[in-house]
């Protein structure tokens, strides 16, 4: 049998699978294809065959194949044995396939490698589809591509791009995540939080390339990639018009991504319609923000029932969210049964949870092994509360190893608890690097700290000379109104200290009565001070009083001074005894001298 060459390769390109005629294809054409192939015209046997075997009448494309591959036709040859695989018939078929890929056909050769690897005979299966791949076809290089990465051979990622600038839009999808992953092992970051992807760099600007060219020709996995990589780089809207494009095809993942676009664009309501879609879809995360959107309106039962379902879609954050949901509902049995279950499947914050429950409940030897799992899997809280477990024990090095380790994390108490510890054994160049982060963190205590640090480090200041200009803040003062602000008490008293040093007495008077309001008893006594300098003594005595019985024993014996001095004997020396009680040591002496002389004046 001779196959014919060119004219049955321009035929092979019009075969039933690259033919764009549908079932209304012309009569007369067929009628004229039909009338040529029963006069023996092997071509328009082949045309007609194909035409048949796409519209499914395979009882009548068969002779019309049969009778144009008799004659020659690689093509009919090729469609003969898609004809015959389609009615079970695989050996034959391949037999056929064989017969045309012999004769050149790249799509018979495609369609005998995919045969051969069906059976488990994968050097077959990759000499023929190497042999379609090396012809240009696009689907035999999908397909050789494919089964060298299964396999893990090199070169795969060269016949997936081969297929992909033939536009194969699955080609250029995996293409897409090859370089990405390729990204990955080089160190780069994961683009989206659907699946680990590349960062910025070239590798990434290739592969959003070909998500790009997936997803114009309707992959949906490539416009949810697509969208995601957009949302990233801050291009909300094109990422947007992508994720839709996606989930109206059917991608859960995007249904779900395009709800919290909309809900960070204030659109709530169409949030919820997407999250919806998406978690009756099976997406766990759309049922877990299904679940908080309720919650954060009170319908906790819908919430519940949304978290359970998150569950059944084996996201564990459904366990802990129901957790969090019971939790706040005092419902502490059912909170720890829940935390337990997702600790179980491996979520560290629901083992950090369940390790503070125990705790709370006073089962420090139950809460330390939870403690410690959630730490080791990265939760940086759970090393925190290690820290304070182990303090609480005084195993100070173990708290400070978790301490250290917490802080390491970004974990701004953490880094003031070693700040503090480094401070305690004289490492002040340490301790003054953890401050700074702790500080810069948002702590108040670690700003007020770092102050002191840099505080003791400062000459004396000396007496205010008349006409020199007044000093720029230094980075100690700064700091120190950085606590105060945050409404640290002592930083707030310290301010008020440093105001009056440079003559700014409304601004001392300022932080002195924030402080006194808060609580602060030296807050309290210097407004006092300030007050009677002005001659308010009236108003000075109410904050000394404030100041005393908070336990300032100069407050006591500034009272006990101004009643001597307005006569007021008796309100004297009851604030002497009280100032004689609280001390310190010189201010009790004095508060005795003074008591001692009221006395002798009562008596005379």
């Amino acid at each position: 049998m001779v196959f014919m060459g060119d004219r049955a390769t321009l035929l092979e390109t019009g075969r039933f699978a690259q033919m764009r005629s549908d079932d209304a294809a012309d009569a007369e054409t067929e009628a004229r294809h039909r009338r040529a192939a029963d006069g023996g015209d092997a071509a328009s046997m082949s045309v007609l065959g194909s035409l048949l075997l796409r519209r499914g009448d395979l009882d009548s494309a068969e002779p019309y194949l049969r009778g144009a591959t008799a004659e020659g036709d690689r093509a009919a040859a090729n469609n003969l044995g898609v004809l015959l695989h389609q009615r079970g018939y695989a050996d034959e078929a391949a037999g056929w396939w064989r017969i045309a890929a012999v004769a050149g056909s790249a799509a018979a050769a495609h369609a005998l490698g995919r045969h051969y690897r069906e059976r488990g005979d994968e050097p077959a299966a990759e000499y023929w589809l190497r042999q379609s791949a090396e012809q240009g076809h696009a689907l035999g290089a999908y397909a050789l591509a494919d089964l060298l990465e299964h396999r893990g051979d090199v070169g795969a990622e060269r016949w997936l791009r081969a297929a992909a600038e033939q536009g194969h839009r699955e080609a250029a999808y995996r293409l897409a995540r090859l370089i990405d992953q390729l990204g990955e092992r080089d160190g780069a970051e994961p683009d989206i939080a659907v699946e680990p992807e590349a960062d910025a760099g070239a590798g990434s600007t290739e592969a959003e390339q070909w998500y790009r060219q997936a997803a114009a020709r309707g992959h949906r996995r490539a416009a949810l990639h697509l969208g995601a990589i957009l949302e990233k780089r801050g291009e909300l809207k094109e990422a947007g018009r992508w994720y839709l494009t996606s989930a109206k095809d059917g991608e859960a993942k995007a249904a779900c991504a395009l709800g919290f676009l909309l809900k960070d664009a204030g659109d709530e309501e169409s949030a919820a319609v997407w999250w919806l879609r998406a978690a009756q879809d099976g997406d766990g995360n759309a049922a877990n923000a299904l679940g908080a959107l309720h919650a954060a309106r009170g319908e906790t039962q819908t919430a519940e029932r949304w978290y359970r379902a998150a569950m059944d879609a084996g996201d564990d954050n459904g366990a802990y969210n129901l957790a969090l949901l019971c939790a706040a509902q005092e419902r502490t049995a059912q909170a720890e049964q829940w935390y337990r279950r997702a600790a179980y499947a491996g979520h560290r914050e629901a083992a950090n949870a369940l390790a503070v429950l125990l705790l709370q409940a006073g089962d420090a030897t139950g809460a330390e092994p939870w403690f410690s799992k959630a730490a080791e899997a990265g939760s940086v809280d759970a090393a925190f509360n290690l820290g304070i477990l182990f303090a609480s024990r005084d195993e100070d090095r173990t708290a400070l190893k978790w301490y250290e380790r917490a802080a390491a994390a970004g974990h701004t108490e953490a880094a003031l608890q070693v700040g503090m510890a480094l401070l305690r054994d004289g490492e002040e160049a340490a301790a003054e690097r953890y401050l700074r982060c702790a500080a810069g963190g948002g702590s108040a205590e670690a700003a007020f700290r770092l102050a002191t640090v840099l505080d003791a480090r400062q000459p004396p200041a000396g007496a205010p000379v008349l006409g020199e200009p007044v000093a720029e803040k230094t980075e100690c003062e700064e700091w120190y109104e950085r606590a105060a602000s945050q409404g640290h008490r002592r930083a707030q008293v310290r301010v008020g200290m440093l105001a009056a040093a440079r003559g700014d007495q409304e601004g001392a008077a300022r932080w002195y009565r924030e402080a006194a309001e808060a609580g602060s008893r030296n807050g309290a006594f210097n407004l006092g001070l300030l007050l009677a300098r002005e001659g308010r003594e009236r108003e000075a005595a109410l904050w000394w009083a404030r100041a005393a019985q908070a336990g300032h024993g100069r407050a006591a014996l500034r009272l006990a001074l101004l009643a001597a001095r307005c006569g007021e004997l008796a309100e004297g020396q009851r604030w002497c005894a009280r100032a004689v009680e609280l001390g310190p040591a010189e201010v009790a002496e004095r508060a005795a001298r003074l008591r001692e002389a009221l006395h002798q004046e009562l008596t005379a």
